[in-house]
């Protein structure tokens, strides 16, 4: 495949099987699109999965996205849940639809894979989650921490679910999540 027709394709690869080069080109990517914002931990998120990678006519990085599974606690159940990170394009390369081909990627990815799909997101990012049926958890959201379950009230209002195998998850339960460092969701 030419660079030119391969320009916008979407390539899945896990973490493993990203070299050293593409990791620090998705990380710069990252840093670019969050305005320097991002944290070691944000980066350690986005590790462990599968990167959805889009390339521009040149070959350079265009558009990165990632799924990596997490534990959610809902009702008497653990769902495993195929949790969206570190989804961004280049700021020259946006409004043309690669956020969406990225997401296009993960869902499958998640629909496949995972009992559901979650997100927290950025207001900015918000739009284009609810454009592609993601849909506000209208519930609760908690974390197990070693002290037991600690609410995360900041966190309501922006993690969206996207329903996949488990079924419809009844918001008058909680979402209890695994605890990770840095921020939970």
């Amino acid at each position: 495949m030419t660079s030119a027709a391969a320009a916008g394709a979407a390539r899945t690869a896990h973490t493993a099987d990203l070299t050293a080069a593409e990791l620090h080109a998705v990380r710069a990517l990252l840093e670019d699109a969050f305005d320097g914002d991002l944290a070691d931990e944000d980066w350690e998120h986005a590790l462990g999965g599968v990167h959805v990678l889009v390339h521009d006519e040149a070959g350079r990085l265009a558009g990165h996205g990632s799924v990596v599974m997490r534990r959610v606690r809902h009702r008497d159940r653990w769902l495993r849940v195929g949790y969206i990170e570190a989804v961004a394009v280049r700021a020259d390369r946006r409004r043309r639809g690669l956020g969406g081909r990225v997401m296009a990627e993960l869902e499958r990815i998640v629909d496949r894979a995972y009992d559901a799909g979650m997100l927290s997101a950025s207001d900015e990012g918000a739009a284009l989650y609810a454009a592609r049926g993601w849909q506000v958890w209208p519930g609760r959201i908690c974390a197990l921490g070693v002290d037991g379950v600690v609410r995360l009230p900041d966190e309501e209002g922006s993690t969206f679910l996207r329903p996949a195998l488990a079924g419809p998850l009844d918001p008058a339960f909680e979402l209890v999540f695994d605890w990770r460092d840095g921020d939970v969701l």
